[in-house]
């Protein structure tokens, strides 16, 4: 009997959203792959960073920087920065920890 190629191979995604650290995987075929990243790498940092950019017209863009960019970014403008995010999923905005850790 022949296998048949037209059907699609069932493949399942896997996301370690870590508190530092985050990873995408893909089962396939019997096997596991991890992706990479834009850079190369197997890990991205768990980091968004927002930031506006003045063009050279005078025109102010906001963009959104995400792991190793975001990064970077948290050196320069820690205030628009979001890292450690992981430890507020399912909570409120008016929970007592998120509001402690917003000022800091």
């Amino acid at each position: 009997m022949e296998n048949d190629t037209s059907k699609p191979t069932p493949l399942s995604i896997g996301i370690d959203l870590g508190t530092t650290y985050s990873c995408v995987a893909v089962f396939q075929n019997g096997r596991t792959e991890v992706i990479p990243n834009s850079y190369g790498n197997r890990t991205t940092p768990s980091v968004v960073a927002f930031s506006d950019v003045v063009s050279p017209d005078g025109h102010v863009n906001s963009i959104r920087l995400i792991g190793d960019g975001a990064e970077i970014q948290k050196k320069l403008d820690p205030a628009n920065t979001i890292y450690n995010a992981k430890r507020f999923i399912g909570r409120k905005w008016d929970d007592p920890s998120v509001k402690e850790n917003i000022s800091k």
